[in-house]
């Protein structure tokens, strides 16, 4: 009888044979398992994407070396997607027998990627439809493990040793096309190298990626940089997306890819020199970032995801300190979003030369003395948006602004010529000062306007540093909701900016700069509060080509600012965010529509209950508003029907 260990020793030569066999096999029947694997592959292509893949030849090379040729996927009644000439690579045999798939070498000639759209579609659609069958209301994401298994499929695709030779990726958005040659790229012992002809519609360019790659290793330095004078352009987003972007250079460097604990850790850095982006929406001019860098270590967790404290993003001389987190709780089907931003101890001045070029013209030629800290931290729950948290502090040492940039603030506090801008035009040109017969200080001005006015538009106006936090909120709880921006926070400082130093237009660098210089204004009392509602009252828009108090109560009442009573401050106090639309709030008959008789209710009660107005206030009620000034030419008031005026006629002259 056998003993124990002769029975194991046995059983290891049966599976050692078993596996000899198992390999020989594979060698023996591996043309012929290749065929049909090719088969397979095209059958799929066929049934689940309506695309023809073909292979004209398919063969094994040495122990483990894979060779295709004229390798082509078209998709039915479309442009072809795919056509390689030559596509050899080497597979580790061992990894593959784990279902493991990890590329040793790979060499690819003469071929390219294509992706067209036009009149009949894109040629790739099919491949990025789910199945229909495909249920995915109740799959649960681990965001850690699903992020480490695609970055490891996407790696182990990546051969230790590559060598791409005229291969192209070619773009043709309904007629915008593009096209990036890659001569040769090369990767041998983890150092890659490649130039890439880019030829767009409307330039040439050469770029040169060049640096480390270890993809077994999960690491990798890289910098992405432009062989000709000049800097790198980013194709076809200027023509779809009106956005003209360019830079000197790009590094990216990932230092750390693991997974611990259960949640996966990305560690690097990456930085860009001489940024520059063009975009309507953005600043009217070119914007440039000289020197950027972001340091950064990111978590996936089972159900968040997150930019960890310890990243950090040095712009120009300026660093901070993000924190990013995401988090979809499944238990109670809820979403939590933080954010929060530190800024250390920092020089003013360093500051106002790290803002980038373009974005905050008001601000060059800015300087400043003593320094500051800021902390901002933001926190939302989607099922508990009423704890939504924003908390914005600035805490500063000696701080003070020596000379100013292209916007004086110091100029509110004396006479000054305004003009406005209404969609890029200006507008006549309107004295701020007692040289203005219209101009009317503040003591003259109806206390009805002032209250109605400040009740409207920003109630919080004499003890606010420029910034209602609580509105603020609203706000974003508001846009978070309907998607998109549809409520604003501004106060009558952050109009006052607006209308003096800045333009109309919605771009993201006039909202910056308003910010800004609000915050400066305000928190350094360059002007006093009672001054900055003179100037405020004094110069916006209060009808077509009507600009200030004293031009609207004439133009409306043919009265001084002085005289109007409650019922017309009520009036024009509504119509201060639309000015020019004055004329829909009145019937055929030149009185006020129900909703306006309605809406001046319910601003009266609402500054009773403030302590704004008292009942002996309210007797003014019965005057109702009629426009006799010049305003009158532009309500549509219903001529007097002839009959009536005959029989009033005929009534006047027998009046027993």
């Amino acid at each position: 009888m056998r003993s124990r260990k002769q029975k194991a020793i046995l059983a290891a030569k049966i599976i050692g044979v078993l596996f000899v066999l198992s390999i020989g096999t594979f060698f023996i029947f591996r043309n012929s398992i290749l065929q049909k694997a090719v088969a397979k592959v095209s059958d799929k292509m066929e049934r689940d994407y309506d695309s023809n893949f073909s292979i004209k030849k398919a063969s094994f090379e040495g122990f483990s070396g894979v060779a295709l040729e004229n390798v082509l996927l078209v998709p039915k009644n479309a442009d072809t997607l795919l056509n390689v000439e030559s596509i050899k690579t080497n597979i580790n045999f061992w990894r593959l027998l784990t279902g493991d798939v990890q590329l040793g070498t790979l060499h690819v000639k003469n071929g390219f990627v294509q992706l067209v759209k036009n009149e009949k579609g894109r040629n790739f659609d099919a491949f990025l439809k789910r199945k229909s069958n495909e249920d995915t209301t109740n799959v649960e994401t681990n965001y850690a493990e699903k992020a480490y298994r695609l970055l490891n499929q996407a790696l182990n695709l990546i051969p230790t040793d590559m060598n791409l030779e005229n291969i192209s990726l070619r773009m043709d958005d309904m007629g915008r096309k593009v096209k990036l040659d890659l001569k040769k790229l090369h990767l041998e012992d983890k150092e890659l190298e490649t130039t890439i002809g880019v030829t767009a519609d409307n330039f040439k360019q050469n770029w040169k990626i060049k640096g480390f790659a270890d993809p077994r290793n999960k690491k990798t330095d890289l910098r992405f940089f432009n062989v000709d004078t000049g800097k790198i352009r980013i194709p076809y987003v200027d023509e779809r997306f009106n956005m003209k972007a360019g830079f000197d250079s790009i590094r990216l460097n990932v230092s750390n890819i693991e997974m611990d604990g259960g949640e996966l850790h990305i560690d690097g850095f990456t930085s860009i020199a001489n940024f520059t982006v063009n975009h309507p929406k953005i600043a009217n001019k070119d914007v440039v970032i000289k020197k950027a860098n972001f340091n950064y270590n990111l978590l996936f967790g089972e159900d968040f995801i997150a930019i960890d404290s310890t990243s950090s993003v040095t712009l120009n001389k300026m660093k901070f300190t993000p924190y990013v987190f995401y988090q979809k709780v499944k238990e109670d089907k809820n979403q939590i979003y933080a954010l929060k931003v530190k800024i250390p101890k920092m020089k003013a001045q360093d500051f106002i030369v790290s803002l980038p070029e373009g974005l905050f013209s008001n601000f060059e030629g800015m300087e400043a003395e003593g320094n500051f800290s800021y902390n901002l931290e933001f926190l939302y729950n989607k099922n508990k948006p009423r704890e939504l948290v924003f908390d914005s502090q600035l805490k500063k040492e000696d701080l003070k602004i020596t000379k100013y940039g292209e916007a004086n603030l110091n100029k509110l506090n004396s006479d000054f010529a305004y003009r406005a801008i209404i969609n890029g035009v200006r507008q006549r040109q309107i004295e701020v000062g007692m040289s203005n017969p219209n101009y009317t200080p503040l003591d003259q001005i109806s206390p009805y306007i002032r209250k109605a006015v400040l009740t409207s538009e920003d109630p919080s106006f004499f003890s606010h540093r420029g910034f209602i936090n609580e509105a603020f909120k609203q706000s974003i709880i508001k846009n978070i909701k309907t998607k998109r921006f549809s409520r604003g926070a501004s106060t009558i400082s952050m109009q006052l900016i607006k209308n003096v130093f800045l333009t109309r237009e919605k771009t993201l660098s006039r909202k910056l700069e308003e910010i800004l210089l609000v915050y400066i204004l305000e928190n350094n009392r360059i002007a006093s509060k009672e001054r900055m509602l003179e100037v405020y009252f004094n110069i916006i828009e209060w009808g077509p080509n009507v600009y200030g108090i004293g031009e609207a109560a004439y133009f409306y009442f043919g009265k001084h600012p002085s005289q109007l009573n409650l019922n017309e401050s009520l009036f024009l106090a509504s119509i201060v965010p639309r000015p020019r639309g004055f004329m829909w709030q009145f019937d055929n008959q030149g009185k006020l529509k129900s909703f306006a008789e309605k809406r001046n209710e319910y601003m009266t009660n609402l500054m009773i209950r403030r302590g704004l107005l008292t009942q002996d206030d309210t007797l003014q009620k019965h005057f109702p508003v009629e426009i006799t000034g010049p305003a009158r030419s532009f309500l549509r008031i219903k001529a007097p029907d002839s009959t009536a005026v005959d029989s009033m006629a005929i009534d006047e002259e027998f009046d027993f």
